[in-house]
């Protein structure tokens, strides 16, 4: 039964992975261009949004690939390892970067006036999961690292 949520979730991840990754090679440039054609009074903010957006995407699967040793470790019982402490904390730091930048390129937009409503609050939500991921992340590996110092002190007594 373990085994079946975990590899339903590591197929989660993948399909997370597969359906950013298309939407990075396929649909975010002829989206930039459409609306460069719109708005020509924006057009030269159509790279620098690109560039903004697909930085982004670096911390992302790098955060993906740290999860799916997460769930490695969850196989093969490491959960409370010095390993799955360290993949939880450079999720919150993929995190963190991702919070950074999209702070900065909303800062961008706004001295821009281009940072229309709409684009806004898609900004804000992914501002919003962003932060609760890395507050989660945060909290799991401070109780990660609780656990394994009351292991390592009941190691000592036995």
């Amino acid at each position: 039964m373990k085994q079946g949520k975990i590899l339903l979730l590591k197929a989660a991840v993948y399909v997370m992975g597969i359906v950013i990754l298309c939407l990075c090679v396929f649909a975010l440039p002829t989206l930039a261009h459409e609306a460069a054609a719109m708005n020509p009074e924006f057009a030269y903010l159509q790279y620098p949004v690109l560039i903004g957006l697909y930085l982004t995407a670096i911390p992302f699967f790098y955060a993906l690939y740290q999860s799916l040793k997460l769930l490695n470790n969850l196989i093969n019982n490491l959960v409370f390892s010095k390993t799955a402490v360290h993949s939880l904390g450079k999720i919150k730091h993929c995190a963190g970067s991702i919070i950074i930048i999209y702070v900065i390129g909303m800062l961008f937009l706004v001295t821009q006036n281009a940072l229309h409503p709409g684009v806004a609050l898609i900004g804000l939500a992914i501002l919003f999961f962003t932060i609760m991921i890395l507050l989660f992340s945060a909290v799991l590996q401070d109780l990660l690292k609780k656990v394994m110092s009351l292991k390592s002190e009941n190691e000592l007594f036995i």
